[in-house]
């Protein structure tokens, strides 16, 4: 008897001990300071300056309205975690967050929370309020979702599930360079079983991987973009590519255009050639032109 409770001790000490270590490589650990100006840019828009241990004081105070106890890095792990991690039946404040302001306007932004809660408050209220973020945020919720309660389910996200974006960065040949980051948003809704994984607005990144100049005897310019990542509304990172699913999808978005407006509304005055390349003179791409792009790999997050 002894023998079995010690062995099934030591195998629940096993199972235990190898689920902290696949948590640890879910989620790297972060430098204190790190996660500090992760959440001072989060509420304000930028890194702040002065003594951390004021800086830590300063965010509990803006969000809970009073100071917590404890050490350095639990005070620090404890705003991080409140702001950015979910749990099945306690949401993150970025996902109430997004939740609120996309139920309130359809759509999300990527500005500051103290800037996003303001113009919110100024839309219901007609002037913004005072006060903890946490309470202006669970007052706005009131006015989005039953008794104020935001319900969020674990959705696994399928590769290659298309979503159309659009571009923010307009780019072209004579000034883009190879590198140069480029920036698009969502530009619908994409829903999984029913649930809300990414929002129309949310921001999208990607990059420049190759750019050519028009040169003399004919030879055209050449642009190739790369649509790297876009960020749910759980605030998780989704990877995306131009995949041949992609593709054909923006042939059949360019033939439903007309061939006149289809390459303006795919990716620049020419077209597209290739799937990310584009040829003409000299390319350029405005902010606002669509194209679709797809899930690079299958994800599980929260969605709404």
């Amino acid at each position: 008897m002894l023998r079995k409770m010690i062995s099934v001790l030591v195998l629940t000490l096993f199972i235990c001990s190898n689920m902290g270590l696949v948590f640890a490589e879910a989620m790297p650990d972060m430098a204190v300071l790190d996660k500090v100006i992760v959440v001072e840019k989060f509420f304000d828009g930028s890194e702040q300056s002065g003594p951390l241990v004021e800086r830590i004081s300063k965010l509990e105070k803006d969000i809970w309205g009073k100071e917590n106890t404890g050490s350095l890095v639990s005070r620090v792990d404890k705003i991080y975690s409140y702001c950015r991690i979910n749990f099945d039946n306690a949401p993150s404040f970025l996902i109430k967050m997004n939740a609120a302001e996309w139920s309130l306007t359809h759509m999300v932004t990527v500005q500051p929370v103290k800037v996003r809660i303001e113009n919110l408050e100024r839309v219901l209220l007609g002037n913004a309020t005072a006060g903890p973020f946490d309470d202006r945020l669970n007052q706005l919720l009131k006015f989005a979702y039953a008794n104020g309660k935001l319900v969020v389910h674990n959705v696994t996200v399928n590769k290659d599930n298309l979503l159309k974006i659009k571009l923010v960065t307009p780019l072209n040949t004579k000034v883009s360079r190879t590198g140069d980051v480029v920036v698009f948003q969502v530009a619908d809704d994409i829903y999984v079983d029913g649930s809300l994984i990414i929002a129309k607005g949310a921001q999208g990144t990607g990059k420049v991987s190759k750019v050519e100049e028009s040169k003399n005897f004919g030879r055209d310019a050449q642009l190739e973009i790369s649509f790297d990542s876009v960020d749910a509304i759980d605030g998780s990172i989704i990877h995306t590519i131009l995949g041949e699913k992609a593709k054909a999808e923006n042939k059949s978005l360019a033939t439903a255009a007309g061939a006149s407006v289809a390459g303006m509304m795919i990716l620049g005055p020419v077209g597209i050639v290739g799937g990310a390349f584009v040829h003409g003179k000299d390319v350029e791409i405005p902010a606002g032109a669509e194209v679709y792009v797809q899930i690079k790999e299958q994800v599980t997050l929260y969605g709404i």
